[in-house]
């Protein structure tokens, strides 16, 4: 789920308020809240719905919620931030402009300037920078990376790469990153845009793999973002054949034959690619199978939807017909914007589909 970036001049009691509303909302049993509170609250991260419902939440917890919610690690921070106008400007600009560390800054520029030779001298004299983070507030992503993760310009900052992007992600690899760096280095990689668009995906997943990178831990992200591609070049990679990645590829009997074993975090994994991609067989095989239209998509699969968003949101009128059919509930707001699917697809233009919508809506 996308944080919520603060508005302009934020204000406390307004937040209050929020953290009041999400506590009263958890008491009423909401979905909504539930999918919140496992999405930002870290006590909650595995929790099913059921086991949040149960749990006693504190105005605390629901602070700490909120302020996650907006990219902050707790509430005293966000406090800070919205009480210096300072802060909360500064936190708008580009990542690597908010790097104090002046070795660390060094690194990046270097990276960014395409310098191989340069970085390589710069690692050399300073050879624990490669193990070192950055800490970034106001996001739910990068908030704690390592130099290698700058090469996959995700999220974007500079809106290009260098054109030796491969050779300047060798040379910090061959300082010898941890493996966590390299398998972030790697989802980041597989789902960034600019990658995509510079014809870097594959060369740098392919890189990554070489210097030992699971591509395990990149598939279902590369999957869930649409990225075909770097889907099929981390099957490539030794990466396991799923029943998500099935569903991604719209693989229908493969997906049969998967079902039977997949866990339950799989299965959900796979309802949400088959309504963001609009592959309908694959969905109509997984509702068949028992899984809930009205579960908002798991972490790290736009989560602040359900598929019935997600297909309104592609124009796929045959899948949000069959959603429906199965119990769709077309009154569900989103967590971000509190849109509801026809107010999604409103937003990309599907004028007839959103009529449709609009229509269910009243009746109720």
């Amino acid at each position: 789920m996308p944080v919520r970036p603060l508005p302009p001049n934020p204000n406390l009691e307004h937040l209050k308020y929020q953290a009041r509303d999400l506590k009263k909302m958890h008491a009423a049993r909401d979905r909504g809240a539930a999918q919140r509170m496992r999405e930002f609250h870290p006590e909650c991260r595995e929790l099913t719905d059921e086991a949040i419902f149960e749990r006693t939440v504190s105005l605390s917890d629901a602070q700490l919620t909120i302020a996650r919610e907006r990219g902050f690690k707790s509430w005293p921070r966000l406090k800070e931030y919205v009480e210096n106008p300072e802060l909360a400007e500064r936190i708008k600009k580009p990542r690597h402009e908010l790097i104090e560390d002046a070795v660390f800054r060094k690194a990046v520029d270097l990276l960014d300037a395409g310098d191989a030779e340069g970085l390589r001298e710069h690692l050399k004299r300073h050879p624990k920078l490669v193990h070192q983070s950055v800490e970034f507030e106001g996001w739910n992503y990068f908030r704690n990376p390592t130099l290698l993760e700058f090469v996959a310009e995700n999220p974007i900052r500079r809106g290009k790469l260098p054109e030796n992007i491969v050779e300047v992600a060798r040379v910090i690899l061959d300082a010898g990153p941890d493996q966590a760096s390299r398998d972030t280095t790697l989802a980041l990689a597989a789902t960034g845009s600019v990658a995509l668009e510079r014809g870097a995906t594959v060369p740098l997943i392919e890189l990554l793999c070489e210097y030992g990178a699971d591509p395990n831990e990149a598939i279902n992200a590369a999957a869930l973002h649409g990225s075909l591609l770097a889907v099929r070049a981390l099957l490539k990679q030794g990466a396991r054949m799923t029943l998500p990645v099935a569903a991604a590829l719209n693989d229908v009997e493969l997906v049969r034959r998967l079902l039977a074993t997949a866990t339950k975090r799989e299965r959900h994994l796979a309802l949400a690619m088959a309504s963001q991609i609009g592959w309908i067989d694959v969905m109509r095989v997984l509702l068949e199978a028992g899984e809930d239209p009205n579960r908002y998509n798991p972490l790290g699969g736009h989560s602040h939807t359900t598929p019935l968003h997600q297909a309104a949101l592609i124009g796929n009128e045959a899948l949000v017909r069959l959603l429906l059919e199965r119990g769709a509930d077309v009154t569900m707001r989103d967590l971000m914007w509190g849109g509801s699917p026809a107010d999604w697809a409103r937003h990309e233009g599907h004028a007839e589909l959103e009529a449709y919508l609009r229509g269910l809506e009243k009746r109720g």
